[in-house]
């Protein structure tokens, strides 16, 4: 009897691909690593020490180097180019000049070698980069998505633990809109143990700032880079996860940029909602009934994403 290799591809091995690379060996999400990278040297360099991590790993794991065209085989590629002294001015989009015609250039020839699997993009800003890779690999709908939201989730998700003292997993709550500083907390989501939030709030407990939490949530990320020059363990584990859920058929419900037909009167762009990741990528986005102010507000987050597209658009149709 023979078993399936799960393969993950990689492409850029900076702070954010690297971890992602390694957490998909220490969690045993995959078989095989391929390393993807312009920089030769530092490919080597991180397959070596990966490779040196594997004996104390869980689950047997090979770590190769791999050209866009011999990506062929993987059943995921996470994207995570980037050049993170870009963002230094707290604004996502300004990374776009770079990332942009890279990501043009290279997916024609990740897509020239056969390449027929699932594409997950970290690379900022996240939204109009999957966009991108979408357009240019002509891969199905939901074959291509993007971190999104999810580390933003998270990070909301962690400002609420820390008020409420609840563990991370006992209540829900997810960021919708950009991946970037028009996103928004659709409060009306947030449930705990299936309690709206609006029936706890003569609790101290649950009575929060929302203004300072929004902005709390949408600056932690430069929290993260002010000290440290980078963000890495939040965002390699929301990438690693959405592998596994891909990999393992998880059907899990999280806050990723998905593509949306239709749903919230929204189309052709994509945008950090609660979706349902499964073996086919993005296999559903759920709608909710927003009440109308945050409604309001999720709509002028996709109008900023749609104005981005364009704006990436006139750099690769040159």
């Amino acid at each position: 009897m023979s078993f399936k290799k799960r393969i993950v591809g990689v492409i850029g091995l900076g702070h954010v691909g690297a971890h992602v690379a390694f957490n998909l060996g220490v969690l045993g999400i995959a078989d095989e690593v391929k390393l993807c990278d312009v920089n030769h040297d530092k490919l080597v360099s991180e397959r070596q020490d990966f490779m040196d991590a594997v004996m104390f790993m869980p689950h047997r794991v090979n770590y190769t180097i791999a050209s866009y065209e011999e990506l062929a085989d993987c059943d995921v590629i996470v994207n995570a180019i980037g050049d993170i002294k870009l963002c230094a001015s707290g604004n996502r989009d300004d990374e776009m000049h770079f990332t942009v015609p890279q990501v043009a250039d290279y997916i024609p020839k990740v897509m020239a070698g056969g390449f027929k699997g699932i594409i997950i993009n970290i690379t900022n800003p996240c939204d109009v980069i999957t966009d991108l890779i979408a357009k240019k690999s002509g891969l199905p709908k939901g074959h291509v998505f993007g971190t999104g939201t999810g580390l933003d989730s998270s990070r909301l998700v962690s400002a609420i633990s820390q008020q409420t003292g609840l563990d991370h997993h006992s209540f829900s709550a997810y960021m919708m809109g950009e991946h970037g500083n028009s996103q928004i907390v659709p409060w009306s989501l947030i449930h705990f143990g299936g309690k709206p939030l609006a029936e706890l709030e003569e609790n101290p407990n649950y009575v929060f700032d929302k203004d300072k939490v929004q902005e709390q949530t949408i600056k932690a990320g430069w929290v993260t880079y002010s000290g440290k020059g980078c963000t890495e363990y939040g965002i390699s584990m929301t990438g690693a996860t959405m592998v596994r859920a891909v990999l393992r058929d998880e059907r899990k419900i999280m806050a990723a940029s998905a593509p949306l037909d239709g749903e919230y009167s929204e189309k052709g762009i994509f945008c950090g909602v609660p979706s349902v990741i499964g073996a086919n990528g993005i296999e559903e986005v759920i709608e909710y009934n927003l009440p109308d102010d945050e409604l309001k507000k999720f709509k002028a987050c996709c109008a900023t994403i749609r104005q981005n597209i364009a704006n990436a658009e006139a750099f690769w149709k040159k």
